[in-house]
């Protein structure tokens, strides 16, 4: 089982190097986006700053929002989809592996974009790491949430449309969290609540996820 699910994460990974456009697209579209930024909000060096936090937060979530129509649509369309369910290993596992890889493909990249973009918003050195710990975990939930959602509007006309209103809401709370983790840690208040309460998202998330998009993905293909 265990062969099975690195298996499916390993064949996701090298399609995502072969056809490595919605891993680019993410990228550059959370770098143009957060360098828009300082156009619309001047070139204050304190306004940036303490924008910062929120700015990176909401540029990655709306990036990694955009591979993940085509996270389960692909092989729901070629058929593949039936051929993964009939391996063998149970619906939520292959969910969680497609999940997995859209974390390797999307979110760690990002993760590491994110370093220059906040380099460049002036985002203090101590908070870097409070930065890429929230990220870490952030960009966790939204690759489950993420896949549990388009699990749900698989095959559903205008999935695409009804995949962020879906994502949106349950994501929210993990982008106050991390937004305001890098805000205290800027101002020298405790930070450790905020990753805390993301780690519990984390945590939630991990085996609900799976299970939601395991029967999303059972009704795709009956």
């Amino acid at each position: 089982m265990t062969r099975l699910f690195c298996a499916i994460v390993l064949r996701d990974l090298k399609l995502a190097l072969r056809h490595g456009a919605d891993t680019l697209g993410a990228v550059l579209f959370f770098i143009l986006t957060g360098t828009l930024f300082p156009l619309a909000l001047g070139p204050s060096p304190e306004l940036l700053r303490h924008m910062a936090p929120g700015i990176i937060w909401v540029c990655a979530l709306l990036a990694a929002l955009l591979p993940l129509d085509r996270l389960f649509g692909a092989e729901l369309e070629d058929g593949s989809l039936d051929q993964l369910l009939l391996l063998g290993l149970p619906a939520p596992l292959v969910a969680l592996a497609k999940m997995t890889a859209h974390w390797l493909t999307t979110g760690l990249p990002l993760l590491i974009a994110a370093i220059p973009l906040a380099i460049m918003l002036g985002l203090p050195a101590g908070s870097l790491p409070i930065l890429l710990a929230g990220l870490l975990l952030g960009s966790m939930v939204l690759s489950l949430t993420g896949g549990m959602g388009a699990s749900i509007v698989l095959g559903a006309r205008r999935g695409g449309v009804l995949l962020p209103l879906l994502v949106l809401p349950l994501i929210t709370p993990a982008l106050i969290f991390g937004a305001a983790a890098i805000d205290a840690a800027s101002t020298g208040l405790p930070w450790g609540p905020d990753l805390e309460l993301l780690g519990a998202f984390l945590a939630g998330a991990l085996p609900l996820c799976p299970l939601a998009a395991g029967a999303g993905l059972r009704a795709a293909v009956e």
